[in-house]
């Protein structure tokens, strides 16, 4: 594999340090990889719709994005990940759902993670937040119940209940849907967070230390944006 869906997303470099370190564990790279290509692009969707896993993946994209448009007072404060799935929604989607599903996105940020404990012992720590409830209209009653559920699972995780998935099937989900949608925001918590983690170590990088011997030598960092090209390669 040359370059994957995580180094376009995190802009690393080929051949820098953080690209040398992501491929000292080959499997755990490939294995991300294998499940961006099932989750996201598989070749049979079945009942969960390519059309509706991009726009699920746009929506939990844009609310981890929620920091990042806090901290410079602004709505629209897009990630390269949220443009990236934004952009694979556009290609599979009408213009009125990407407007849609970028609006719940930002009306429904917020910080989190919120929700009550079971545990009695723990109930003082519970944090309350604001549950999504997001307009049917374009988006139709399937597509937005799976937008609150991935609300849901991004910020109340300990709030996940049987009536959570009940409301799912109320919206004409089935079984086999409603386990594949939970798997694909599990899987963009994790790529969003790694992501995030490895632009911070990018932007952060530890002090030089001075080599007992002779240093390697070291192959010159290209800074050149993805291209196209290089993200349909990451795709494939």
């Amino acid at each position: 594999m040359s370059r994957d869906v995580i180094d376009h997303l995190a802009e690393i470099p080929a051949g820098s340090r953080l690209d040398e370190i992501r491929r000292a564990r080959p499997d755990a790279r490939e294995h991300a990889q294998q499940s961006f290509l099932a989750l996201l692009e598989p070749a049979e969707p079945g009942a969960l719709a390519l059309e509706d896993r991009y726009a699920v993946a746009a929506y939990v994209a844009l609310l981890h994005d929620a920091e990042a448009a806090e901290a410079a007072d602004a709505d629209d404060t897009r990630s390269r990940s949220s443009s990236f799935y934004l952009e694979l929604l556009a290609d599979a989607a009408e213009p009125a759902i990407l407007d849609a599903v970028r609006d719940a996105a930002v009306a429904g940020r917020a910080s989190g993670p919120y929700g009550d404990y079971r545990e009695p012992q723990l109930r003082a720590e519970a944090v309350a937040g604001p549950v999504a409830t997001i307009e049917r209209g374009v988006l139709g009653e399937r597509l937005a119940a799976a937008l609150e559920h991935a609300h849901l699972l991004v910020l109340h995780p300990r709030d996940a209940r049987p009536e959570s998935l009940r409301a799912l099937t109320a919206a004409g989900w089935g079984a086999d849907a409603i386990v594949s949608l939970s798997q694909l925001i599990a899987f963009l918590a994790f790529q969003l967070r790694l992501v995030h983690g490895l632009r911070v170590l990018a932007a952060t990088p530890a002090p030089a230390t001075p080599a007992p011997a002779a240093p390697a030598t070291a192959t010159p960092a290209s800074a050149t944006p993805a291209s196209a090209t290089e993200l349909e390669e990451a795709r494939a």
